[in-house]
Order: C-alpha cells, then structure tokens, then sequence
C-alpha cells in the first residue's frame, strides 16, 4: 500500500488576476473591514447605553452584530494578507480554524435571524401575548442556545473533517477554508461528511429558513389586514430591515451552495462568496440604521455629542 503524505501547509491561491490593482483592492478591503467592525460596534455600543434601546428585537441584532464581528475578522485579514503576499500559505490548522469560526458565524446567523423573525411575528400577529413571551430570560435563553447549539456543532463537524486523511494537492482556488475546497483536499471516503453536512444543513439552516418564510407569510397577511394605510405602514417598516437582511444572506447562500460548482466558474462562485462573508456583515448595521427611526435618534444624539465633546476639546 502506498504511504500516504499528510498535508501540513496549504496555498490559497485568493485573487489571481489583481496584481495591478493590488493597492487599491487592499485599500478597499481595509476601508470594508474597518467599517465594518466599527459600524457592528457602534451598534452594540449604543443599544446597551441606550434605555429607549433596551428592547429584545435590539437585543438580537446585538448579537448578529457580535456574529458579524467574528465573520469579518475571521475573513477579511486574510483577504487582506492574500492581497499582499503573492504566495498565500496558510498551515492546515489555521485552516481548520478559520473554517470552524465562519462555520459558527454562518450558523449563529441563520438561528438569530430565525429568533429575530419570531420576535416580529409576535409583535405583529400576536401583540397581547409579545409581553408575557418576549421577556428578558427567554431572549436570553434563545441566544445562549443560538450560540451553543452553533458552537457545538459545528465543532463535532470540524472535528469529523479533521479525522480524514489529507494528502494532496494542497492548494485550494478560494479566498478562505470553505468546506467544498477542504474536502477536495481529502484522499478519505468522504461520504461519512457529506451526509453529515446534508443532516447538519437541514437541521441548522433549511429549517429555519422555511420558519422565515413560514412566520413571514402570517405576518403580510396580519399586515394586509390592518384597516389603516398608515397603520399598515408602521407595521411593515418594523420588519423590513429584516426581512431586507434575511433576503440578502440567504440569497447569496441559496447561489453559491445550491448552484453546482462543476457548472459555475470559480471566479463567480468567489464573487458570490465574497457577499456573504464580506458585504453582508458590512451592511447589517447600516440597514438596521437607515430603516429604524429609533435607531437612528440615538445615533444622532451619540454623533452630535462627540461632536460637541471634541469641538470644546
């Protein structure tokens, strides 16, 4: 039987057509992640000062914030190190790492946005009942088990993917450590992962798409029945940051892992990659700050108070 050599390095071979832009993509990616952490931070930052925030729809996008941090930090540094150095090389493990922390990221989002989407149904189609449900332990215990769950999880599936035998090539023509460019890597039987990963997929993000899809279709249907246009207007601008945030995430998604990559260019398929893990977490919390008027308020009071503070320094 032939020895088989275990992979220890690996190439990824990120953006190959940008050595004369190279600047300027560095530039914009540095610009994209620093706006994105300080955006996602202002957010947290002024829904827990803020009392009039205190609410448990801003209480979960806290947390897609925090989700949105771990993504772009466990992305875009990377990007960023791709674009400077010609021969990216990543070790094996650091590979396995980053694979692990987007896996919780895009996993964490997939189950707050599903929280989030069953506070708006309860503020919406059921309003007497939001009080008594909506309370301080059960938000809670909804995101402690959004992020065990995610957390747990997705380390068992890290750590069945470990277990494969990995002897070569070791490049992968991606930008990070997706699971598809991973398990292509293997020279194992890798059905044992793909049925786990099909399982997992299930259970962690079809599932909870279809309850979106679900709690939405109750929702428009209260919202038509509201007499008043202005009535039904202030209903639907409630859920529409939302809605607007869950159509890009998973649409992008839908594209990148339902279209066949044999039959998708590798350039596409980077492209739509780069939407979920670079632009959506950039545009999170500028959505949630251009369709809440609440939100917007106390930034403005937040701004106009640094303002102050600095012009009288």
């Amino acid at each position: 039987m032939e020895n088989l050599t275990t992979i220890t390095v690996i190439h990824l071979l990120g953006f190959q057509d940008i050595q004369r832009v190279k600047l300027l993509v560095f530039f914009v990616f540095s610009m994209v992640y620093c706006v994105t952490i300080g955006g996602n931070l202002l957010i947290i930052v002024v829904v827990s000062y803020s009392k009039n925030l205190h609410s448990p729809m801003f209480f979960f996008l806290t947390q897609l914030s925090v989700s949105d941090i771990i993504l772009a930090t466990d992305i875009l540094p990377n990007i960023l190190h791709a674009v400077v150095v010609k021969d990216n090389i990543i070790s094996f493990t650091d590979c396995m790492t980053q694979f692990y922390f987007f896996d919780v990221s895009e996993t964490a989002d997939c189950l707050l946005l599903t929280v989030m989407c069953y506070d708006r149904y309860l503020a919406i189609c059921r309003p007497l009942h939001y009080m008594y449900i909506m309370n301080h332990q059960f938000c809670l215990r909804m995101v402690m088990a959004s992020w065990t769950m995610s957390a747990s999880v997705v380390l068992i599936h890290t750590l069945t993917i470990t277990k494969l035998n990995f002897c070569g090539p070791n490049t992968i023509d991606h930008f990070f450590c997706d699971l598809d460019p991973i398990l292509q890597l293997s020279c194992s039987d890798i059905t044992v992962v793909e049925i786990e990963v099909t399982m997992l997929s299930a259970l962690l993000v079809v599932i909870p798409f279809f309850i979106i899809i679900i709690s939405y279709v109750y929702i428009i249907f209260t919202i038509l029945q509201i007499p008043s246009i202005t009535g039904r207007q202030k209903a639907f601008s409630t859920c529409s940051s939302h809605l607007l945030v869950v159509s890009m995430y998973y649409g992008t998604l839908l594209c990148v892992y339902l279209v066949p990559n044999k039959k998708t260019s590798r350039n596409i398929t980077k492209f739509l990659s780069l939407l979920y893990t670079v632009v959506t977490p950039l545009m999170n919390p500028i959505v949630y700050s251009l369709r809440n008027k609440d939100l917007q308020n106390v930034l403005k009071k937040v701004i106009s108070g640094l303002y102050n503070v600095l012009g009288f320094i």
